[in-house]
């Protein structure tokens, strides 16, 4: 079992910024790829960002040049940098990863994003 615990939602103004963290319990996280999602209401879960284990990194168009997805793998944590925040923006982000045991989600962090 891997369990990932999202942290660094909260409020904030169009043009500023967050860093939302997902911390990873077990120990294949170095050899686990990692995503972003985020689902806003009435809308479908769509893929944000993701890092692979070797650090391959692919980005929504919507969030490119804005968000920079990260991973830490001492501290079995990935991080996503949101910069110049939209409103559009506003949705719940998981983090989700594909590791050797299987796909996990975590259970979600509100990011509204105000104009």
């Amino acid at each position: 079992q891997v369990q990932l615990v999202e942290s660094g939602g909260g409020l904030v103004q169009a043009g500023g910024s967050l860093r939302l963290s997902c911390a990873a319990s077990g120990s294949t996280f170095n050899n686990s790829p990692f995503g972003w999602y985020r689902q806003a209401p009435g809308k479908q879960r769509e893929l944000v960002a993701r890092i692979s284990a070797g650090g391959v990194i692919n980005y929504a168009g919507s969030v490119k040049d804005r968000f920079t997805i990260s991973r830490d793998n001492a501290k079995n944590t990935v991080y996503l940098q949101m910069n110049s925040a939209k409103p559009e923006d506003t949705a719940v982000y998981y983090c989700n990863t594909n590791s050797p045991l299987g796909q996990f989600w975590g259970q979600g962090t509100q990011v509204t994003v105000s104009s």
